[in-house]
């Protein structure tokens, strides 16, 4: 069955049909194509390009593909109708191509030092000289992505320290190239997000350590940044739990965390490229990537450029075709104009994924 759709098209912004075909869309007409929307305006649908369909709320492992789904499904119904899971402890290669599920690039499981990451999240390695080969493993687990964590709190230090040498990270993220698919990394602190820039990997996840050189050299290079603000804003309780113990490492977060608009601004005017995610899974709830784009608004970041980093552009980034002749029949309409008000972005009227109609 075929499928009509008219309305303001972004990110053109002119009033288009769209025939839905299948998976794919045309702009030829399609006889006898019934009309689902008339009106409003229409974007490729939105990206998560941060989140754990395989960790439940709670920073639990998930323990079957019925969970998997159901995270994939609130996701689904807030307009994402693509994601990267950027790690996961629980493989489910099943749900890739399942209808009612949104495109997924999967990372395997978080590469880590020994007792640096989430208990029972992460493969923990415990040799450096393991490292490398635990890149390639979790390199055929994924379909695109690995995931390295680059910092984390070190007990003895009472801060966050990078997780290994430099030149061990660096031989990380050769190895994610060597294997054919691209390295992100988890990182909060200055030195290990400089290291893992350095070290040339794909994407940073987080940067709250990002200094203004460092950003200069993350547009140079064309380093990605998913600054998962929603999450940044939970540091305080990180903070707090921590006090008594690890005390230095709680007022870092806090200033972490006061800091970071002005980063991610300063990244976004450097050129960096900035994609929309939201850390769901763990301490985050799934189904939240409209708070994570009026949060970027709120940091001073224009609605177009967060439209783009949420749809259209973090589509093409992942490698899903958006809205163009024999694109993926994946899409959203809004009543109102999100371009003069972010806040529409909360209530999608009508969502298509895979050319079916789930709203």
């Amino acid at each position: 069955m075929a499928f009509h759709v008219r309305g303001t098209v972004l990110p053109d912004g002119d009033v288009r049909d769209l025939w839905l075909v299948g998976d794919r869309v045309t702009f030829e007409p399609v006889g006898g194509a019934e009309t689902i929307s008339d009106g409003g305006f229409v974007l490729p649908g939105l990206v998560d390009a941060h989140c754990h369909l395989g960790i439940a709320f709670g920073a639990k492992p998930i323990t079957s593909l019925d969970q998997a789904r159901e995270l994939a499904f609130t996701d689904r119904d807030a307009g994402v109708l693509a994601l990267r899971d950027a790690g996961s402890p629980y493989p489910y290669p099943e749900l890739d191509d399942e209808d009612g599920i949104p495109r997924l690039a999967r990372a395997g499981r978080h590469v880590a030092a020994p007792r640096r990451y989430l208990r029972d999240v992460g493969v923990e390695v415990e040799q450096l000289a393991d490292v490398r080969a635990a890149v390639t493993e979790q390199a055929k687990v994924g379909n695109g992505w690995v995931k390295l964590v680059g910092d984390w709190l070190h007990r003895d230090a009472g801060d966050l320290a990078p997780s290994w040498d430099a030149a061990t990270m660096a031989a990380a993220v050769e190895a994610a190239h060597e294997a054919g698919v691209r390295a992100a990394v988890h990182t909060f602190s200055e030195e290990g997000v400089d290291i893992m820039v350095r070290a040339g990997v794909d994407s940073v996840e987080h940067g709250t350590g990002l200094s203004l050189d460092l950003i200069d050299e993350m547009a140079r290079r064309g380093t990605a940044l998913v600054p998962t603000m929603i999450n940044i804003r939970t540091f305080g309780g990180i903070a707090e739990r921590a006090r008594g113990k690890f005390d230095s490492y709680a007022d870092h977060m806090v200033s972490l965390r006061d800091r970071f608009p002005s980063v991610v601004r300063a990244a976004y005017e450097a050129g960096v490229p900035i994609y929309v995610g939201t850390d769901a899974g763990g301490g985050i709830q799934h189904g939240l990537v409209a708070e994570e784009m009026l949060i970027l608004e709120e940091a001073g970041l224009p609605a177009e450029e967060i439209l783009a980093a949420a749809s259209w552009r973090a589509r093409e980034w992942l490698g899903f075709p958006g809205l163009v002749e024999g694109g993926l029949a994946d899409l959203i309409v809004y009543e109102a104009d999100p371009r003069a008000d972010l806040r529409v972005v909360r209530a999608p009227s009508r969502i298509v994924l895979r050319g079916r109609v789930i709203r």
